[in-house]
């Protein structure tokens, strides 16, 4: 006799011992079948895995599994994203080496990752930091280097000078390292650079292209490039205004790019970024400049800490001439709001059409003058105060371009600039610009992929032979100190030159670890490829990824320079495609409530009882009864400790009803809001799933029936039923609607559950047994991607030797599931008067006649006739009176 209760525990063991032992999960790619590859943003390391694991994994589980039941042949790996600064952290910290503390967190996270049941291919696994992974990533670099897209030169950076290293500018928080707390300062040092310049027009045009990525993450990535259509404007410096200051620098004009010439006559100042050349020149003559540009340089390097600091510049006393008026003079400031590495690092300010430049001039008194109009307003009393204009209007207050449009002011400005001359050089030339930078891949970091280059005095850059790779990170490091051990180490970093044979020394920089993530779903179609970084004809087969998942916090940067990597990899010969992602989901958040002692202290959730009263909710702490506050709800994080721990509810609840939870609860797209409610909820639908299941063999017994040449009402409605739910979720698991999918399994098993209760006969029709058998079957694969290893004990209940992991996706009979009645919406004048049930096949004649007759539209009419009454078949009535 089948036990009462599902035992999860027992179970979830027992079959993932099986599938181990089977290799159900592993992948050739010799086989025949059509591909299909599923990829989750694989985890960084970190110890521990989180419930946004569980719900992104549970997700790509689902693909994964449905996909190789419909006879796809799947390949689902897994790897870990294992460089990086915390490990360094935890070096120092606890006195352990960055490689112990991160293969013990993989050892920690494989675990919990195979106590989900995923159906990962772990022959495949890959860790970034392993010389045989980095090995071939050295060897990319060298490939790039040679294809003419790795490049060395001075960047501006955000350096500590306590920890003495270059920040990321995430981590610079309020001007400040986020570890140290020191004055972070901008430095400018010489960087290793991937030109993903040189494919930005192409990364642009090419977004166009991926349909099946989310809209949002298309805009932030156009955004990101930002794509401007603009002119380079030459502005005469005023020989008289400041002439040794121009002198020195050797100039005799100021050149920017602006994307609005047409707002030239508004023009009130001139800006330059700090570490302009004329801003340096300037300085060296004025202490309080130079002051003010060293106080520039301890904002962070971003364009965000840039855009929100407090708006402030400095005269330098250099003046420039108006391109339209030779006795219009404007002052040039040294200002924080304007970056070297956009444009010419100089702009001129109009106020009155852009927000920065009005901020700017309020707070220096250099006046505002508007020059675009809005529509119906009168120009004569249209001022600008301390809100900017910059929607359409008309131009004003700009002679020639009066009246105009702004795009007829544009192209008028063009062409006068380019006919004027300056020197003997036309005054403006029209220039396409982009925001994207070169990508900086230089880190002083020790835990990072070593580049593999070798400073030779007399040789000077040398690449690393690629029989000499891996350039392997030496073991024997200290952290005592801050800053790169590797430039501390006595010997790893002295090396002869493999040019001459000369003294020389290698890269100390490590490379950022945006880079180890660029490409290891390309190594994951033949991680055993020793001699090169891919084996092409397999890469160009399983490429591109059928559906990434993650989180969209990655929208930028990781899926850009994933982007960049691919086409680079194809330049070099070890792909043969642009795209690496063809499909693209980013899922939301797990969110819980947060609870706050009185005293202050964050409590976390297991420490908590929450108990519902007359007068609502309240959180009473466990040890102690102490009465609790109720916080909002809030991403999972260490620092409010609303954290729940996934080992906990797989230990408790079992990991089906944890993936069941995570499945069910929100649209996947969405914040799922974790709750003890909820996963108890999941709980009881696992119990009853399995009663259900043990009822529907008890009533189809041990010899399966065949299927019958005619069936009664009710083995129709079962079976119907049935194969209603099956083309549902095939639909809906195709569009990752996973919520709606256990939506219709509920639906469906309690049809069948209420099916069963009304059985009251021992003796039961074949017609009947077999529609139980094959609903039953159905149930079970409906479900078996979402909660596996309950499918696979309801699967052997039902009397299959084999594993429902590796049986074939039912067909679902649509013929069957065509209601012979369908109801429509019938309007009058557009508004809803009632519903229409009537035969799905009915012409248009006998439609409109039912519409009609129907008393809500009877009433609607008042004896009159109508006009017109529009059918659209099958969908909707509108009658017209």
């Amino acid at each position: 006799m089948r036990p009462e209760r599902y035992n999860a525990r027992e179970a979830e063991q027992k079959w993932q011992k099986i599938w181990a032992e089977r290799a159900t999960f592993q992948t050739h790619s010799d086989d025949p079948r059509a591909k299909y590859y599923v990829l989750e943003m694989f985890p960084y390391p970190s110890g521990r895995i989180h419930m946004g694991h569980v719900r992104n994994y549970a997700m790509g589980d689902v693909v994964a599994r449905y996909k190789r039941a419909r006879g796809f042949n799947v390949l689902h790996p897994m790897g870990w994203d294992a460089f990086g600064m915390p490990a360094e952290n935890a070096a120092m910290q606890n006195k352990s080496h960055p490689a112990a503390w991160t293969y013990s967190n993989i050892d920690t996270m494989r675990g919990q990752l195979k106590s989900m049941g995923l159906s990962l291919d772990w022959s495949r696994e890959i860790a970034t930091c392993d010389p045989s992974y980095y090995k071939h990533q050295q060897k990319l670099f060298l490939d790039f280097l040679a294809a003419g897209l790795v490049t060395r030169k001075k960047s501006k950076v955000n350096w500590d000078p306590v920890d003495h290293t270059v920040l990321a500018n995430e981590q610079v928080v309020e001007g400040r390292g986020w570890r140290s707390g020191a004055i972070v300062e901008q430095r400018e040092l010489t960087q290793w650079f991937f030109k993903i310049t040189d494919y930005a027009e192409d990364l642009l045009k090419a977004l166009d292209g991926l349909d099946r990525w989310p809209e949002k993450v298309r805009l932030m990535q156009r955004n990101w490039i930002g794509r401007s259509e603009g002119m380079l404007v030459r502005f005469a410096i005023d020989p008289a205004s400041a002439p040794q200051i121009a002198t020195e620098a050797g100039a005799q004009e100021l050149e920017i790019y602006t994307t609005r010439p047409d707002t030239l006559f508004g023009a009130k100042f001139m800006a330059l970024a700090p570490d302009h050349p004329l801003a340096a020149a300037a300085a060296r003559h004025d202490p309080k400049l130079q002051a003010f540009i060293e106080e520039c340089k301890r904002v962070g390097t971003s364009l965000a800490a840039i855009e929100t600091a407090e708006k402030k510049g400095y005269d330098t006393g250099l003046r420039v001439i108006h391109p339209f008026d030779p006795t219009w003079r404007l002052p040039v400031y040294v200002a924080n709001f304007v970056l070297m590495d956009y444009g010419t690092g100089a702009i001129f300010g109009c106020p009155a059409h852009d927000q920065r430049d009005l901020d700017f001039v309020n707070a220096y008194g250099l006046g505002v003058t508007p020059v675009v109009c809005p529509p119906g307003v009168d120009p004569g009393s249209f001022v600008i105060e301390k809100e900017a204009y910059d929607g359409d209007g008309t131009m004003i207050n700009s002679r020639f371009l009066d009246g105009m449009t702004i795009e007829d002011a544009k192209k008028e400005i063009a062409r006068r600039l380019e006919a004027q001359s300056l020197g003997n050089r036309p005054q403006g030339k029209r220039q396409v610009n982009f925001k994207l930078r070169d990508w900086g891949i230089s880190r002083q970091r020790y835990w990072g992929c070593p580049i593999p280059i070798i400073h030779c005095e007399a040789c000077g850059v040398v690449p690393v032979p690629a029989a000499d790779l891996p350039v392997v990170l030496p073991e024997d490091v200290s952290f005592d100190l801050p800053g790169n051990p590797l430039d501390r180490h006595p010997t790893w970093k002295h090396v002869a030159c493999p040019q001459c044979g000369g003294k020389a020394r290698r890269e100390t920089d490590t490379m950022d670890t945006f880079v180890d993530s660029s490409w290891y779903f390309a190594r994951f179609t033949d991680p055993w490829n020793e001699t090169a970084p891919t084996t092409p004809a397999i890469a160009n087969h399983w490429l591109p990824v059928d559906q990434y998942i993650g989180g969209v916090e990655h929208a930028i940067l990781h899926l850009l320079y994933s982007r960049f990597f691919t086409r680079a990899m194809r330049r070099c010969g070890h792909l043969a495609l642009d795209e690496p992602f063809a499909g693209l989901f980013t899922q939301g958040m797990v969110v819980h409530e947060t609870y706050r002692h009185p005293e202050g202290q964050w409590i976390a959730p297991a420490e908590v009882r929450v108990e519902a009263g007359t007068d609502g909710r309240r959180a009473i702490l466990i040890e102690g009864g102490v009465e609790i506050e109720i916080g909002p709800i809030e991403k999972m994080s260490k620092s409010k400790r609303n954290i729940v721990d996934p080992d906990d509810i797989i230990a408790t609840y079992g990991a089906d009803t944890a993936r069941w939870f995570m499945l069910s609860d929100s649209p996947p797209e969405r914040d799922v809001i974790w709750t003890e409610a909820g996963i108890q909820g999941a709980t009881r639908q696992t119990q009853r799933l399995w009663r259900l299941v043990c009822e529907i063999e008890r009533i189809v017994g041990a010899g399966r029936p065949t299927m019958p040449t005619a069936f009664s009402a009710e083995a129709h409605e079962i079976r119907q039923a049935a194969h209603r739910a099956l083309a549902k979720v095939e639909d809906e698991v195709e569009q990752l609607r996973f919520n709606v999918c256990i939506a219709t399994i509920y639906e469906l098993s309690n049809i069948l559950g209420a099916a069963v209760g009304a059985i009251e006969k021992s003796e039961i029709a074949d017609d009947l047994r077999f529609a139980f058998a094959e609903a039953g079957d159905i149930l079970v694969h409906l479900f078996a991607p979402m909660m596996p290893h309950l499918a696979e004990e309801c699967w052997s209940v039902l009397g299959h030797e084999t594993l429902v992991a590796e049986s074939a996706w039912p067909i679902a009979d649509r013929a069957l599931i065509v209601q012979s009645q369908i109801t429509i919406p019938v309007q009058v004048n557009g508004r809803k008067r009632a519903d229409l049930t009537i035969d799905r096949d009915a012409d248009v004649k006998t439609v409109e006649a039912a519409a009609l007759a129907l008393d809500a539209v009877r009433r609607a009419l008042d004896n009159r006739p109508p006009k017109k009454v529009i059918v659209v078949p099958q969908r909707i009535v509108n009658v017209v009176i």
